[in-house]
């Protein structure tokens, strides 16, 4: 059903259109940033791309093993189309493929990149909030990423490496690792950009042309974002989009999944879009 929108909001959805095909033409696994798709979609009414992008969607699905995923988003297509051949017949090759495997269809579902943490007592409530002492901030991942893979030596690491002090508010957005590595021309930002998506299986998204939304920003703790450079950019339906230069960060994960009921769909970003955009929300 479509629903009334105004020019606004129509301008955002073909601008979130506009980026998130690209994404995905480039990266066809990212089901997280279709899901996005699927729904500016289905807003406008567009019901031929709603269509196709759920096809893709299922595609994915397939393709990284999740097939119950699958078959659940081919079931949702012929809602709409019940004679769709091409489902129907995907469908088939569907339960052909899991009859023939031994094990139960939830063990194949894949994990997602950034380790999702359950939400505990919120370290933002109250005057005398507590200080975390154990802190998992993806150093030791970025370590065996950048080191152990001889992309940069052990003195670069610990040069660019910051641990940020727990018990004081930054007061503005500290670099990213990755961004200290390209201003000491270690490591260029794309390089490095391009081995955290391999390795977290990320979608990369340019922040220069998008339009965040600053008060769903400035709807997170402050302290966070700019301790952890991330960006809650946007969000669609129950989701969330964030943005950051560290996808092994389960700090900060766990901090900004602590200030929100929403799921969190993250995205990697280069960090400068990332600090111009907090600089803007955090004035």
């Amino acid at each position: 059903m479509t629903t009334t929108l105004n020019p606004g909001e129509e301008s955002q959805l073909l601008q979130t259109i506009e980026m998130f095909e690209v994404i995905t033409q480039s990266q066809p696994q990212d089901y997280q940033s279709l899901e996005i798709l699927k729904e500016a979609y289905m807003k406008l009414g567009r019901e031929d791309e709603l269509v196709e992008t759920s096809r893709r969607i299922a595609q994915a699905y397939v393709h990284l093993g999740q097939l119950s995923s699958a078959i659940l988003e081919y079931e949702s297509i012929l809602q709409r189309r019940p004679d769709d051949a091409d489902v129907l017949a995907a469908l088939g090759e569907i339960e052909s493929k899991a009859n023939s495997l031994s094990d139960s269809l939830p063990a194949l579902e894949i994990a997602e990149p950034v380790e999702r943490v359950q939400p505990t007592e919120s370290a933002f409530k109250g005057p005398a909030k507590a200080i975390p002492t154990d802190i998992d901030d993806g150093k030791s991942t970025m370590h065996k990423l950048f080191v152990d893979s001889k992309l940069i030596a052990q003195g670069d690491f610990d040069l660019c490496w910051q641990t940020p002090n727990m018990h004081l508010p930054p007061g503005r957005p500290i670099d990213p690792f990755i961004q200290l590595l390209a201003d000491k021309g270690t490591s260029a930002v794309e390089k490095s950009l391009r081995l955290l998506s391999e390795k977290a299986r990320l979608g990369y998204l340019p922040l220069d042309k998008y339009d965040v939304d600053l008060d769903l920003t400035r709807s997170f703790p402050m302290e966070t974002c700019q301790r952890w450079c991330v960006l809650p950019f946007d969000k669609m339906s129950k989701s969330v989009l964030v943005a950051t230069a560290n996808p092994f960060n389960r700090q900060a994960a766990k901090e900004i999944e602590a200030a929100t009921q929403a799921r969190l769909l993250w995205y990697l970003a280069p960090p400068v879009d990332i600090i111009k955009w907090l600089k803007r929300a955090f004035r």
